[in-house]
């Protein structure tokens, strides 16, 4: 059974940090890109990042560059993602899929990944 779950999602205080973690089971991950998305209540499903099956290129959104950091462990079968001075417009479901046929063109489109996880729910107070 193919399957990611994450995990790491939290409250925490503005200005903290949070990492997220993908676990994937029943696959080779490393077959894989790996994005992460988010989405806020209320808003539409917005592209965090996407790290290459063997981590050898990684993207983000622009205004997330430089605050969000994504990294793999295809020995482990986990991605992470490491979040800092979180803000609360940063508050959200996270989801990671994975996808096959990602390019550097696609990262960012929801409907090429192949599958996906249920999600973890990160809150930042103010």
């Amino acid at each position: 059974q193919l399957q990611l779950v994450e995990s790491g999602g939290g409250l925490v205080q503005s200005g903290g940090s949070l990492r997220l973690s993908c676990a994937a089971s029943g696959f080779t991950l490393d077959s894989y890109a790996i994005g992460w998305f988010r989405q806020a209540p209320g808003k539409e499903l917005e592209w965090v990042s996407c790290v290459s099956n063997r981590a050898s290129s990684t993207s983000y959104a622009d205004s997330l560059k430089g605050q969000f950091t994504i990294s793999r462990d295809n020995a482990k079968s986990t991605v992470y993602l490491q979040m800092n001075s979180l803000r609360p417009e940063d508050t959200a479901v996270y989801y990671c899929a994975a996808g096959v046929r990602i390019t550097t063109g696609t990262v960012a489109l929801g409907g090429k990944y192949d599958y996906w996880g249920q999600g973890t729910q990160v809150t930042v107070s103010s």
